[in-house]
């Protein structure tokens, strides 16, 4: 299979076009056998503007008078299977070298008027050569949010050279997002998207559902175009004097890089997460010394330069620290855990940094029919021991047999949460544990050994590097999957398991001692008074441990 691309980007391979383009090759190449593939890149060649003396017509009949590098490129059309033309959109058409390469195609034509059937228009000429069996691909990024109806005049002019619906195209708005490497994420989804159409365009054609995806925004027409005009570092009031009188006091008010990157991260706010109450952000850049204020309400975000707010939470760093961050090169938790930068004041805002500075896709266009991923749930490893710790320690064979049905309950409704392996271990403990105290064995030692095994399963889980137990069942409040490669996160929950599990070995001793004694029916409620005082320190400490790292301390 023979593949022509045609980059008619003055950028060339620097083109965010070209970033789609490539991920709509690796996706061809990846189904297709002997793919091979040639380039024309526009801006470097020589293709001079057609001259309309029709000479390729008349004197030399599919020959240009002029020499340049246009006839390769007609024999690589000839030669190609696939034509793949990538481009930015300029003024609502193609850049202009490219649309001198598209007029200088006139030789491939004959002179003759003919009316083709699909083909639009009052008339047309006939191809000189047998273009049939031949799939076009058109490829553009635009700077609009959008794609829709900003490219009227490309559709026109290919539904004029290919035939309409003779050729697939992916058009793509918002295409200065594809070279902000701090939304490498996002970009990265879409990319993905471009590698399946590829995929899928060498079989049977891009699927709906694939093209539903690429027309998808990548962020809301708000978020973007606040980001959009941030990027330029011109002031909206600045901008308007300077076209007015032009001065260099307007040149002057250029702003800086760094603020550049605050108004840009300050765009990325989502409002609809605004939690009632003004959130002030102070971003303090020790290595440039500068800082900056973002104001987040309700409205929308703003960026104070003359410190005039009080700030709720200051965030000093290095703005090289933070652009790696932003640009997913360095984890923040990982930064922070290094002293590469320190936060100060209310920590919370970091906890939800992702909530409010997301930079996710309008809600109303989510992918659909991606299925809901399960949480763990605590309450399912805990309530076996729970029932059996209370009902045995009043009455040990029926304390057993509500156990017992506690477990099987618990099979019940695994479907609706995501299991853990400490789910299935806790039940097959109790169930353990009541089948041998049913056999005979006394209640007075396998209680404390229960709060024994109990708490050496917190405690094995915080060592051999395995994730600790805890940490299994908050990360749903923290990002899910993603929280267990926070290296912070995952250091704080160690902490709490170790001390969780201190405290069941503590109880289990508790335990022997009140199995003796005259409050033996009351042992499972007198131990729950500590868990329940462990369960508030637990809550405080998730907020203090953190914010004490991120103070450097």
């Amino acid at each position: 299979m023979n593949i022509l691309v045609i980059n008619g980007s003055p950028k060339a391979e620097k083109s965010n076009t070209y970033q789609l383009t490539n991920a709509f090759l690796n996706g061809m190449k990846q189904v297709a056998k002997e793919v091979q593939i040639r380039e024309c890149t526009v801006c470097r060649m020589d293709i001079k503007p057609c001259l309309g003396c029709f000479s390729c017509w008349s004197s030399t009949p599919g020959t240009c008078c002029i020499e340049d590098d246009m006839a390769q490129v007609i024999q690589d059309l000839l030669w190609a299977d696939i034509t793949v033309w990538s481009f930015p959109l300029y003024y609502f058409s193609v850049p202009g070298a490219l649309k001198n390469l598209i007029d200088r195609q006139l030789p491939m034509n004959l002179p003759f008027m003919e009316e083709q059937e699909g083909q639009i228009g009052n008339g047309g000429h006939p191809s000189r050569y047998d273009m049939s069996g031949k799939r076009t691909v058109v490829i553009s990024t635009c700077g609009f949010y959008t794609a829709e109806g900003n490219y009227d005049g490309v559709r026109s002019l290919f539904d004029h050279h290919c035939g309409p619906g003779n050729y697939t195209a992916i058009f793509c708005g918002q295409g200065e997002l594809f070279r902000v490497p701090e939304l490498s994420a996002l970009t990265g989804e879409y990319l993905s998207c471009v590698e399946q159409a590829g995929r899928e365009y060498i079989d049977d054609g891009i699927s709906i559902e694939s093209r539903e995806r690429l027309s998808q925004l990548l962020l809301p027409r708000e978020t973007f175009e606040a980001c959009a005009d941030a990027s330029w570092g011109i002031e909206r009031e600045c901008a308007g004097k300077e076209r007015q009188d032009r001065t260099d006091a307007a040149a002057e008010k250029r702003e800086s890089d760094t603020l550049t990157f605050t108004r840009q991260m300050a765009a990325l706010y989502r409002k609809e997460n605004w939690p009632g109450k003004d959130i002030v952000l102070e971003m303090c850049y020790t290595d440039v010394e500068e800082c900056y204020q973002i104001l987040l309400s309700k409205d929308g975000s703003r960026v104070y330069t003359d410190g005039s707010l009080t700030a709720g939470t200051r965030i000093e760093t290095p703005v090289t620290v933070w652009r790696s961050i932003a640009a997913g090169e360095i984890r923040g938790d990982e930064a922070m855990m290094q002293g590469l930068y320190h936060v100060k004041g209310d920590f919370s805002l970091m906890l939800k940094w992702n909530d409010y500075f997301g930079g996710s896709r309008p809600q109303a266009e989510q992918i659909k029919d991606v299925p809901s991923q399960k949480n763990t749930n605590m309450n399912i490893m805990l309530l076996p021991w729970i029932v059996f710790w209370v009902t045995v320690s009043v009455s040990k064979q029926p304390g057993c047999l509500l156990s017992i049905a506690a477990c099987a309950f618990i099979s019940l409704i695994y479907y609706q949460n995501k299991k853990t392996i400490y789910d299935v271990l806790s039940s097959a403990l109790v169930m353990g544990f009541c089948v041998t105290m049913l056999t005979g064995m006394p209640e007075k030692v396998m209680l404390p050994l229960s709060y024994l095994a109990f708490g050496v399963i917190w405690l094995v889980s915080c060592f051999g590097g395995l994730i600790p137990l805890t940490a299994h069942y908050s990360k749903n409040s923290y990002g899910g999957e993603d929280a267990l490669k926070n290296a912070l996160f995952v250091k704080t929950n160690r902490i709490l398991t170790a001390l969780w599990g201190i405290l069941y070995l503590i109880t289990a001793a508790v335990t022997w001692f009140l199995m003796q004694s005259s409050v033996r029916p009351l042992t499972g409620l007198i131990n729950s008074v500590c868990p329940v005082f462990m369960g508030i320190f637990t809550a405080w400490f998730q907020k203090w441990y953190p914010a004490r790292v991120a103070r450097g301390k």
